[in-house]
């Protein structure tokens, strides 16, 4: 690995607070900075002098930070990039790994995870040296995803559909029910050169085992009774795009060996032919099962479950990523009004925190159905804890009779962290009891409380802005350039 005293770091952005922060924080290591204020500068000074890493902003005027990210690395492919985004979406992190981004960062930026994220990056930098080049598609796409979550273990999810779609490796999508694995399969197909081939979805378990081959191989005339006439298959069908078969756990060990051929020679026979048949079909698999076990009982084929598990793609559960329930709310909510199925557009405060309280079994799809069942019950534009299901608030341990909501003003969207009370003269009484009860539990702190109070509002602030320094220092009460200086300063 390169010495650091000898390591070139670039960050382009065109906020110059955002540059004076981030180059404040990597001054603490003996880097050799440097800054653009812009995608078009950035571009220019790469290939003029390509640094040994690059910080780049998601979101600024003129050339974007995906555009200018698919320019640096057609001019350099090892260049590194690290994008910066304020918005952890599904979008943001799949566009970032597709066109080759080194990893990404949220504003705003924990000094020392900038630091260690620095630290990785030139390691792998100096790894790279080694290796040949990597290409990835620069083909421009715009669509929803449809998976909504910014929790770390969603983020991860979102990197490697970005790294698979790439190429036409065959990938394992593995977790419980409704966690959302077909969503995952048609992210990896929109993302890929297949895109433009059709996509089929096949749930092995809902299709008998004397009916499966004929559902995926097709069938001759008279092949069985009720042949009537010749029927293609889903892989004669799908040639050329992607096959996604779900609950492939669930598929009869002899349908599992013409899989196996598939995969192997790309070649099928109708039930009932003779005729050899070529399909080129990208294999996408997906279960709740325990396939390793499986194999060890003898009920899934060892040889298959190699071949279909080059990649895993695992979908958490939902109770391991509760933080993204209010997104995944708010997403369904907006999708109603859209599809025009209900006019509810908003969750109160209580119902939301019951919401985020239950372990949901059914996981996304669970929460998805009780949005669903409470918006089209709601009377007004908001879900009340009223219209919550009652086995969903016994679950909680509410009691549906006691259930109350606070007056309708104090109503907001899960993206509205600052709502405004219906009367301020309760909201500071509330205020004095949060902070009497904050003051008990930092008294033996060894941080100051007022550093400690100060920092916790700079990043509440800062996440409910966006991170718009701009916005943030005025809802503060400071100067852009002042609390550009507290972000920059490392946690005690």
């Amino acid at each position: 690995m390169s010495d650091a005293k000898s390591s070139t770091i670039l960050v382009i952005d065109d906020d110059a607070e955002i540059r004076y922060s981030l180059t404040r924080v990597l001054s603490s290591r003996p880097y050799r900075l440097q800054e653009a204020a812009s995608g078009e500068q950035g571009i220019a000074m790469v290939k003029k002098e390509p640094p040994d890493l690059v910080f780049l902003d998601v979101r600024m005027g003129g050339m974007s930070g995906i555009e200018t990210l698919q320019h640096i690395r057609a001019a350099n492919p090892r260049q590194l990039v690290v994008l910066m985004t304020a918005f952890g979406t599904a979008q943001t992190a799949i566009e970032a790994m597709k066109y080759g981004a080194f990893d990404y960062i949220m504003k705003p930026f924990d000094p020392q995870k900038v630091l260690n994220l620095a630290e990785n990056a030139l390691k792998a930098h100096a790894d790279l040296r080694a290796v040949r080049d990597y290409k990835p598609s620069i083909n421009s796409e715009d669509y929803k995803e449809g998976i909504v979550g910014a929790a770390a273990v969603m983020q991860e999810v979102f990197k490697v559909i970005g790294q698979v779609t790439a190429s036409d490796v065959t990938v394992m999508i593995t977790g419980e029910s409704g966690t959302g694995k077909e969503l995952v399969a048609r992210s990896i197909w929109k993302h890929s050169h297949r895109s433009g081939k059709p996509f089929i979805a096949v749930n092995c378990a809902a299709i008998p085992d004397n009916l499966i081959e004929s559902e995926l191989f097709g069938h001759e005339k008279g092949a069985f009774t009720g042949a009537t006439g010749q029927r293609l298959g889903k892989f004669e069908l799908c040639d050329g795009g992607t096959i996604f078969l779900d609950e492939i756990g669930d598929m009869a060990l002899a349908t599992q060996t013409k899989i196996l051929r598939v995969l192997q020679a790309g070649e099928i026979q109708r039930v009932g032919g003779t005729e050899t048949i070529r399909v080129d079909v990208r294999i996408l698999a997906a279960t709740n099962k325990d396939l390793e076990e499986m194999v060890k009982a003898k009920t899934f084929r060892e040889d298959l479950y190699y071949r279909l598990n080059v990649v895993r793609i695992r979908m958490p559960p939902l109770r391991e990523r509760a933080e993204d329930i209010p997104s995944i709310v708010d997403f369904c909510l907006q999708n109603l009004v859209k599809q025009r199925k209900a006019r509810v557009s908003k969750v109160s405060p209580e119902a939301l925190a019951i919401l985020t309280k239950h372990r949901w079994p059914g996981n996304v799809r669970e929460l998805e159905n009780v949005v669903y069942r409470s918006a089209v019950i709601a009377q007004g534009d908001a879900i009340l804890v009223k219209n919550l299901p009652a086995e969903l608030l016994a679950a909680v341990g509410e009691d549906p009779a006691q259930a109350v909501e606070a007056p309708p003003a104090v109503t907001s969207t899960p993206s509205t962290p600052f709502a405004a009370p219906a009367q301020p003269a309760a909201a500071f009484q509330a205020l004095d009891a949060a902070l009497d009860y904050v003051l008990a539990q930092l008294r033996e702190a060894d941080e100051p409380v007022m550093k400690r109070l100060e920092r916790e509002m700079i990043s509440r602030v800062m996440k409910a802005e966006g991170g718009d320094v701009t916005k943030a220092a005025k809802r503060l009460g400071l100067t852009k350039v002042a609390l550009a200086k507290k972000l920059a300063e490392p946690a005690v």
